[in-house]
Parts: structure tokens; C-alpha cells; sequence
């Protein structure tokens, strides 16, 4: 794939993963939060296994290989989708998402302390100007609620699942790993719902509209897209991208839901920038970091 059309695909990636939290947001008068992320990913996970058993797709032999499609779609789908679920009910969509995508930071630190990556003076000053950027565009928000816990969590889930997806990913066909980590997923959030909360979910066209768009864009294409990126680069340069995420949940949120666009907006939009444009440079320019 030529770089132009990597950075398309990373484009289109981040913006169906920013502009998702605004459309769980408009879901919640028809559904409980646990329920809509399980119906989802399950009905994605359902659609995409059809998919990959038409197609023939190489699935795994092994009970081992099964277990590791299981615990990515714990971390992946389970966790984080269900921490970012919870986060809505108490904050915007625009914190949920710059909570969420601070991962990138974390990304970074758990490769450096837990695999042979490492990263150079000038990526760790991409990845800080990108979080910088983060709270710039939060507004420095400090009150106290406890979606703001889901939502780092969120985060730190996600950082695992980007390493285990890079250091597991050889093993799957790219469409196999999506179909089955959000099935694993969704299942686990079902489980929870019945366990965590009331569940309900209204049938009408505004419901189902929602829970379309999140299976079939939101769900599907996006962790089709996400996951075929880490498998064709290193995880600490593509997780910077993600720092554009909260950049269109903030936006999207605006549009969506007339959550008020603050103007630190672009003066933190400026610091995502500049952050990601530091950590792939110091890719492009110095010597091979994956690990």
C-alpha cells in the first residue's frame, strides 16, 4: 500500500472511531449502555464470520489460536467498548473520546516496559505533544465523575489489545481476527449487561438506524481498517494517528449532539498535529524500530 493511501485509510479509521461516540450517545434513549454494545458486536461479529466462512477465509486450527482470538476480543471489544459505553452515561462523548485516545501515550510505555520496542527522544516528545494536545482540546476538565474512570480505562485496554494485535496478528487472516474478536467481545458485554444493568432496547427505525451504522461502519470497517494497519506497521507509530480521533469525536459531537466546541479546539488540534508528524518522522528517518 502506497503511503498516501495508508494515511487515507488511518484518516477514515480514526474519524468512524471519533464520530462513533456521538452515535452510541444518540442510542441511548432506545437501549442500556451494556446491551447496545453487545448487540453491536455481536450482530458485526455475526456479519463478518458469515463473511469469512463464505470466502474460505484461513481460521484457526488450534484451541490455542481460538484462546488468543478470545482474549483480544476480551481487551478490545469487551473492555474497552464496554468502559466506553459506561462513560457516556455520566460525561459527553467529547470526553469519552479524548479519554479514550489517550492510549497512544500508553502504547508506547507498556511496548517499552513489556516487549524489545524502543523509542527515541524525539518520538517520546511527539507522543507528549500529542497528549498535551489531548487535554488542551479536554479544556483541562477536572470535575469528578466517574466516567472519567471508564474512560482511561478504556484507554488502557486499549493499549494492551494494539500489542497483543500486533504480536498475535501474523497468526490470523486480518477479516478473521475482526469477525471473531467482536463476536468473543459482544458475547462478554451480553454477559455483563444481564449481570451489570436493566437491559432494554426499543425497536423503531431510529434504533435500528443506530445499530447499523455502529455494527456495519463503526464496527466492521473500522476494525477491519485498524487491524490491517497494525499488521503493516509498528504499533507506537500508528497509535499516534488515534490522536485524531478525539479531534472528530469533539467535532462530531458539535455536530451531533450540540456539545459546546470550546476554543481550545484548534489550539489543541495544533499540539495533536505536531505530535503525530514528530513520531512518524523519527520513523521514516531513523532506523527500524518495530519490534
Amino acid at each position: 500500500m502506497k503511503n498516501y493511501q495508508f494515511i487515507a485509510l488511518l484518516v477514515v479509521t480514526t474519524f468512524l472511531m471519533g464520530s462513533s461516540f456521538a452515535v452510541v450517545k444518540l442510542g441511548y434513549p432506545y437501549s442500556s449502555p451494556l446491551l447496545l454494545a453487545a448487540l453491536r458486536f455481536i450482530l458485526a461479529g455475526i456479519i463478518m464470520a458469515i463473511i469469512v466462512i463464505l470466502l474460505k477465509r484461513p481460521h484457526p486450527t488450534t484451541w490455542k489460536e481460538w484462546g488468543k482470538l478470545l482474549i483480544v476480543g476480551g481487551f478490545q471489544t469487551a473492555g474497552v467498548m464496554g468502559c466506553i459505553f459506561l462513560s457516556l452515561r455520566t460525561i459527553t462523548a467529547s470526553e469519552s473520546s479524548i479519554l479514550t485516545f489517550t492510549n497512544p501515550l500508553l502504547v508506547v510505555i507498556f511496548a517499552t516496559l513489556f516487549t524489545k520496542a524502543r523509542y527515541d527522544f524525539h518520538q517520546w516528545i511527539g507522543v507528549f505533544l500529542g497528549l498535551i494536545g489531548v487535554i488542551i482540546t479536554m479544556g483541562a476538565q477536572v470535575e469528578w465523575k466517574i466516567g472519567l474512570l471508564f474512560g482511561f480505562l478504556s484507554a488502557v485496554f486499549w493499549a494492551i489489545a494494539t500489542l497483543l494485535a500486533k504480536e498475535w496478528g501474523a497468526l490470523f487472516d486480518t477479516w478473521v481476527l475482526s469477525a471473531y474478536q467482536m463476536l468473543f467481545g459482544g458475547l462478554f458485554l451480553l454477559l455483563a449487561s444481564t449481570l451489570l444493568e436493566q437491559p432494554f432496547f426499543i425497536v423503531n427505525q431510529s434504533s435500528l438506524l443506530i445499530l447499523l451504522w455502529l455494527s456495519l461502519f463503526s464496527s466492521i470497517i473500522q476494525f477491519a481498517g485498524w487491524y490491517y494497519l497494525l499488521q503493516n506497521s509498528d504499533p507506537g507509530k500508528t497509535s499516534a494517528y488515534l490522536f485524531l480521533a478525539p479531534f472528530f469525536g469533539v467535532l462530531t459531537g458539535w455536530l451531533l449532539l450540540d456539545e459546546p466546541l470550546q476554543p481550545s479546539f484548534m489550539g489543541g488540534g495544533l499540539f495533536i498535529l505536531a505530535g503525530i508528524y514528530l513520531v512518524n518522522r523519527t520513523f521514516s528517518s531513523k532506523k527500524d524500530l518495530r519490534s
